[in-house]
């Protein structure tokens, strides 16, 4: 015979226990989404530019250095991935792109209108010329800069670049994880869902989100596990990147072929073969057309080049010096 009350009274524990795990969920995600605008709202500036305004934060002293991050940065990404350069002498200027964080998406948010408004900031703070570190989907409007403004280039550096590869039989520029589909259709509408899904699956994240083997991050050291968790903290709160990141996928998804041969500034670039997003022929075709650019070429890394951090700052420092 069914005991209905023993029944009502195990959903009833059910019910409560669920509700307490949930609480404690939602409690930990406010207060970590509440440090995370915390940590933005500080550290950073905004010039007034007749670009529009550009949120950007100024660390070091010596030869300026414009650093340009990738998909789902902003200037803080940039500055804390410039800690090396600061310590080597260079003062960095890091911004927010289009469409990140208090940096605005205008009507016309290309590459080119990009580098536009690097060149705006630089002359907002009296900066008449500057070497560039230009990351992923920071990679073409890098190269738009060394293009339109070659006078005020003193360097280029291209990491793990997002940019133009001839591809066969309509085969796109870039290879897209098949989780990305749900970080732009789901995950990018709510600061919860990329709050949890990293906790829930961090593998998967590391995978998809950071197209790196995520057994690399695994086995690397404790420095660089400290690194790749700072990455995934900074991609938070993603609400206030999100117009940026759909840009970037629009930008990168139709980029056509620069005229590369035209970039006159000593350039760099890293490739890391394993890179799930596929950069790495973006990267060696890029410097076999760039005249007299320097390529470097790791066989295991990621997007992320796990296990090379010292010796590329090393690498970059050194270069531009």
């Amino acid at each position: 015979m069914i005991n209905i009350n023993a029944i009502r009274a195990s959903l009833l524990l059910f019910a409560l226990i669920f509700s307490g795990l949930f609480a404690m969920v939602y409690y930990n995600f406010q207060r970590d989404i509440q440090l995370a605008h915390k940590r933005i709202s500080v550290g950073s500036q905004i010039a007034d530019t007749p670009c529009g305004k550009i949120e950007y934060a100024v660390a070091g002293n010596g030869p300026p250095v414009l650093v340009v991050h990738g998909a789902g940065g902003s200037y803080e990404q940039g500055m804390s991935a410039s800690t090396e350069l600061v310590q080597s002498g260079f003062r960095v200027i890091a911004m927010s792109r289009f469409g990140y964080l208090r940096t605005p998406l205008p009507a016309d948010a290309s590459a080119a209108a990009q580098a536009d408004a690097y060149a705006c900031l630089l002359d907002a703070l009296h900066i008449k010329r500057a070497a560039v570190v230009g990351a992923s989907a920071g990679a073409p409007s890098s190269m738009q800069f060394a293009l339109r403004y070659p006078k005020r280039i003193a360097a280029l550096v291209l990491l793990v670049p997002a940019t133009y590869v001839p591809r066969q039989n309509g085969a796109p520029l870039m290879h897209t994880p098949f989780g990305l589909e749900f970080i732009f259709t789901s995950a990018l509408h709510s600061d919860f869902l990329f709050w949890a899904v990293p906790r829930l699956a961090r593998a998967t994240v590391i995978e998809e989100i950071l197209a790196t083997p995520p057994e690399l991050v695994e086995n690397a050291s404790s420095e660089e596990r400290v690194r790749i968790d700072q990455m995934l903290e900074q991609i938070l709160p993603v609400s206030p990147r999100r117009l940026g990141l759909l840009n970037d996928v629009a930008v990168v998804s139709s980029l056509p072929r620069y005229e590369l041969e035209r970039i006159a500034a000593p350039t760099l670039i890293l490739g890391v073969a394993d890179d799930l997003f596929g950069t790495y022929d973006c990267a060696s075709y890029s410097a076999e057309h760039i005249p007299r650019a320097r390529f470097i070429g790791y066989p295991r890394g990621g997007h992320m080049w796990i296990g090379h951090q010292k010796e590329v700052m090393a690498e970059i420092a050194t270069f531009l010096k």
